[in-house]
């Protein structure tokens, strides 16, 4: 899996001949790892600065208790929302989204902030991103 984490295009030629296994192998491997959702798809890697959303935030929310599975649902469907998360400690979710410029961001944030359920919230905007939407190679020992 470590090989596709490298090159998530590569055919399965270049996979098995890296491998040092067959194609028969890295096919039915491939296999049982999308069946298990392990692999859940193949996307290109967006550069999105480049597409003009030149503003990351962090948005830290304090929810109602009984509202959190409605406010998580809204953030997720949001397009420009990359990553939705609950979470322990002082707020109860941290969405990390993509926006045009700041007034794109506040336009959107006050949109969503217009939720009585959300108590509190908490904006950041990214500075630099020093590792951004990278992954890791697993210990497969």
């Amino acid at each position: 899996m470590n090989a596709l984490l490298g090159d998530g295009r590569a055919s399965l030629r270049s996979l098995a001949d890296d491998l040092n296994v067959s194609v028969t192998t890295v096919s039915n491997h491939l296999s049982t790892l999308e069946d298990e959702g392990i692999i859940q798809g193949y996307t290109p890697k967006v550069d999105y600065d480049k597409l003009g959303y030149d503003v990351t935030a962090i948005v830290q929310l304090k929810v109602e208790g009984s509202a959190l599975p409605e406010v998580t649902e809204t953030l997720r469907q949001h397009d420009q929302m990359m990553s939705v998360y609950e979470v322990t400690g002082d707020y109860d979710v941290i969405a990390v989204g993509k926006f045009l410029d700041t007034d794109d961001m506040n336009d959107q944030i006050k949109g969503l902030l217009t939720d009585p359920e959300i108590n509190e919230s908490n904006t950041s905007v990214v500075l630099n991103a020093a590792k951004e939407h990278e992954q890791f190679d697993l210990d497969t020992e």
